[in-house]
């Protein structure tokens, strides 16, 4: 029994590793909305998370809550580390312009 729970569990946590897996999630600032303004995230594990600036001036992707803050020039995407969450909401907004404004939903 002890030996069927272990395999079970590594199966899970394989599968959950390859859900995060290596592509990034991606997020576009573009006339000042996030696109898409809630993006859902996966809990407990690290993710990439890529950001890219559609816009014609320098954004500030920024993030109290995770304590992360990236200046972002025109047309310019960073791959932002983040990861592993608790479950729940992590706001995110372009210091700059204080409109524009999502958040990150770890399941």
């Amino acid at each position: 029994m002890i030996v069927r729970f272990a395999f079970l569990l590594l199966f899970c946590l394989s599968t959950v590793a390859a859900l995060a897996g290596d592509e990034p999630l991606r997020l576009v600032l573009h006339d000042h909305k996030f696109a898409p303004e809630q993006l859902d995230v996966p809990a407990h594990v690290k993710f990439r998370l890529l950001v890219k600036n559609d816009s014609d001036a320098d954004i500030e992707w920024e993030s109290d809550e995770l304590d992360r803050e990236e200046v972002i020039s025109p047309g310019e995407e960073r791959t932002i580390y983040l990861g592993p969450l608790d479950p729940g909401g992590y706001p995110f907004y372009d210091d700059r312009h204080s409109a524009s404004k999502g958040v990150l939903i770890a399941k």
